[in-house]
């Protein structure tokens, strides 16, 4: 099995044809073709369908594919991590992350990381939920940010706190829900989780810790812009970040509930993979990103001083840009 065919295989099923596929290769059509047919006589089976609209994975072609891609990373990451150890600093770094670090921690993260490593291209994703932990595991990210999920397996992961926060429990501000006052009165609410599953969501984490049954979710989403239109032109209710919710953008259109049981404490880490294989870039970004969770705490610790001078005043998190 060489390596020239299964890329040629992975072009062919990611851009739907031979010809496509050729032409990010920078080789003819019939080569491709005759890359791909080698790699069917090895495995024996075919792995592509050909039809008049292009090309399409079979179900082998499929399994061998998923496995292509993670191995073209691995090998990927590979160069990147020799050419880092050698001192050559260049390459890629993929970074998924809640929208409340996107907001506080990644703008002077990513501004003083960039300045001391300019050749390092950043990417980041955002996620409303990293509990899963798959992004990682397969490769696909290089870190997570975010809320640190419970049972992360210590051999396989290797996690480092950065800032409290507490998820708030918010609804629009025409929903007759914001009158609440204890989590009870909510069980029978129509929900929005942001997770994959509903057992698995941070709502049902904080009816499961007040002693209460959690209410089935009308809908789980994974976008910031879909939760806050949705929260905010319907009766529904969901848990958004407090710093986001009390930010002047959100608190237009919702409102925090201010519930006896208090909101979901939580803390924002760092979550990468466990071994030698880590690249340098991302300790040197965990680096920066330490710096910029304690100008976010000291931020906090000064606005905590406020609003106990000032009880009426919201405590928020400042950003810098």
């Amino acid at each position: 099995m060489k390596l020239r065919s299964l890329i040629a295989l992975v072009a062919a099923i990611e851009d739907g044809s031979l010809r496509a596929a050729a032409r990010r290769l920078g080789i003819s059509q019939p080569a491709v073709t005759k890359l791909v047919r080698e790699l069917e006589r090895d495995m024996g089976v075919p792995l592509l369908q050909r039809s008049t609209g292009g090309v399409f994975a079979t179900a082998q072609g499929k399994v061998l594919y998923e496995h292509a891609r993670r191995a073209m990373r691995e090998l990927d990451d590979a160069k990147e991590q020799i050419d880092q150890l050698s001192g050559r600093m260049i390459g890629e770094l993929s970074i998924a992350a809640v929208p409340l670090a996107v907001v506080v921690l990644i703008p002077e993260t990513l501004r003083t990381f960039s300045r001391e490593y300019p050749d390092i291209q950043v990417r980041i994703r955002e996620e409303l939920y990293i509990a899963q932990l798959a992004l990682l595991r397969e490769g696909v990210v290089d870190m997570l940010i975010g809320p640190i999920p419970d049972g992360v397996p210590a051999g396989e992961f290797e996690v480092e706190e950065l800032i409290p926060i507490e998820m708030a429990v918010v609804v629009g501000k025409r929903n007759p829900l914001a009158r609440a006052r204890s989590l009870k009165q909510l069980a029978g609410a129509q929900w929005i989780f942001t997770s994959p599953t509903g057992k698995a969501s941070y709502a049902h984490r904080l009816f499961e810790q007040n002693g209460l049954v959690p209410p089935a979710p009308v809908a789980m989403v994974n976008s910031t812009l879909v939760l806050t239109t949705l929260i905010s032109e319907g009766d529904y209710v969901g848990l958004m970040p407090m710093p986001l919710a009390m930010h002047s953008a959100a608190a237009a259109f919702m409102t925090v509930v201010p519930i006896k049981e208090g909101h979901l404490a939580m803390t924002v880490g760092v979550i990468v993979r466990r071994g030698a294989s880590l690249k340098p870039a991302v300790r040197h970004f965990m680096a920066h990103l330490h710096r910029a969770a304690q100008q976010v705490r000291t931020s906090q610790g000064t606005a905590a001083q406020a609003s106990s001078r000032n009880p009426s005043a919201p405590a928020t998190l400042r950003t810098r840009g």
